[in-house]
């Protein structure tokens, strides 16, 4: 008897694609499996790669995990390979059996206040990715600033004050590009500040991001302690929750450390509600204005009229991700995601207005869920999607053409000069060999043109 094959297809090659990959191939089923990851970044491994700092070793630890499933060779990898560009949706439907969309949420949520249109205002996802050396972004950031603010108390904004206020040099064991570090040398930056509406006790950043903020050499950490005079729900919040226990417990420490002898500060203000981004006259950023709040008395916020500004020339806005609509496939324009029912996509008839099934197409990781959670929070987000595909067989498609090799034929057709494993290999054995040289790890490859031709064994 003939077992059925799946022919999978997961666009998206962070860890929420390979995650499904890796758990698909391990699940009890009664049929075969062969899956083609493709991404549109000539390297594999997504926001490990190119949304965590260059000094998070630990957490890019999880690359070696996800190595080992890649290495494993039953799973091939289509790098460079654009979706609804290099391959659309009905050449998915031809070639395979389904597809799941892991494509993650990249992009920065809006922050709807005046002036953050103006010269000085960006999105602090754009400077993750600048820092972190992703080839789509250009090569130089306008580092002109003395003192600056960070809008969010999440893990990016975290980063994004980190990396501000670091000292360059302290970068240099990590795999930080040539022109981050030059960039980064030449900054004027004496002060950074984070703003975050809500109390110390509401934040959304993790103990351990917070300690190594805190473990800068040469930086000030500024605490104010009107901020601190905590109501009888944040009392409740620091006895009752470790996580919150441990956090309060890093900055009362740091409100006891002496202040005023090193070259940068950084600033931690509670309790402050944006209001606008100043126009120094000029068209660029000259101050931001917020409002300070107070607690409600039901674990949020509320305004209390009285209004700040403090002079900066820069603002980051670090208030979440969100998702990017992909061609053919339903989205949610408020909250960023495909619509979805534990990971099989929904999608609204036009004429009835109801909800139904869109056979064969599922989604997991952000672009499912919304970016909330750490990154090994996929695994279980994959698991509920992967259940779904193994169930739903008798709806999957027929594809008129599913050969490995069809698939193959049909990118050069198209001139699509894709990356594989092999070449991520030749990619990576290049820039650690790199960071030999200088005594570091790794040094990444930036220009995409290069990533592609040293994959490719072009040079």
């Amino acid at each position: 008897m003939t077992r059925n094959k799946l022919r999978l297809a997961i666009v998206g090659a962070g860890p929420a694609g390979i995650y499904a990959a890796d758990i698909l191939l391990k699940a009890e089923r009664n049929f075969d499996v062969s899956i083609d990851l493709f991404d549109h970044l000539p390297a594999p491994y997504g926001l490990v790669r190119y949304g965590v700092a260059p000094d998070h070793p630990r957490i890019k630890g999880i690359i070696t995990a996800l190595r080992e499933v890649l290495d494993r060779g039953d799973i091939r990898i289509f790098g460079n390979v654009r979706f609804g560009e290099d391959l659309t949706l009905d050449d998915l439907k031809k070639h395979y059996n389904a597809v799941i969309f892991a494509t993650g949420a990249v992009h920065d949520a809006d922050l709807r206040v005046p002036g953050i249109e103006l010269e000085g205002s960006y999105g602090a996802a754009d400077f993750v990715s600048w820092y972190d050396g992703h080839p789509d972004y250009p090569r130089e950031w306008p580092l002109d600033a003395s003192s600056v603010a960070v809008i969010g108390n999440g893990n990016v904004a975290l980063d994004a004050a980190r990396m501000l206020a670091k000292h360059a040099d302290d970068l240099l064991p990590t795999e930080i590009p040539a022109n981050v570090y030059e960039g980064l040398k030449a900054s004027p930056v004496t002060d950074v500040h984070v703003f975050g509406r809500r109390g110390p006790t509401s934040v959304k950043f993790t103990p351990l991001e917070l300690r190594e903020l805190g473990e800068l050499r040469d930086v000030d950490m500024i605490l104010h302690d009107e901020d601190f005079d905590y109501d009888e729900q944040a009392k409740a919040a620091v006895a009752g929750n470790k996580q919150v226990f441990v956090i309060d417990k890093v900055l009362n420490q740091w409100r006891q450390r002496e202040t005023g002898q090193a070259s940068r500060r950084l600033h931690l203000h509670f309790f402050a509600k944006p209001l606008e981004l100043v126009d120094d006259g000029s068209g660029r950023v000259g101050a931001f204005r917020y409002e300070r709040t107070a607690p409600d008395g039901e674990g949020g916020v509320t305004g209390t009229g009285e209004i700040r500004e403090i002079p900066v020339q820069a603002v980051y806005r670090a208030v979440g991700y969100f998702g990017s609509p992909l061609p053919g496939i339903p989205f949610d324009k408020k909250f960023g995601v495909i619509p979805n029912h534990e990971g099989q996509v929904m999608v609204r008839d036009k004429e009835t207005g109801d909800t139904r099934q869109m056979y064969g197409v599922y989604a997991t990781g952000w672009i499912k869920r919304g970016p909330i959670g750490l990154i090994g929070h996929t695994k279980s987000d994959a698991m509920e999607t992967i259940r779904h595909l193994i169930n739903d067989l008798g709806n999957w498609w027929n594809p008129e053409s599913p050969s490995e090799d069809s698939v193959v034929e049909l990118l050069e057709s198209r001139g699509i000069r894709w990356t594989d494993l092999d070449g991520w290999h030749r990619l990576d054995e290049h820039e650690m060999a790199l960071g030999e040289g200088e005594g570091r790890t790794r040094i990444k490859v930036v220009p995409r043109e290069d990533m592609i031709e040293i994959s490719r064994g072009e040079v």
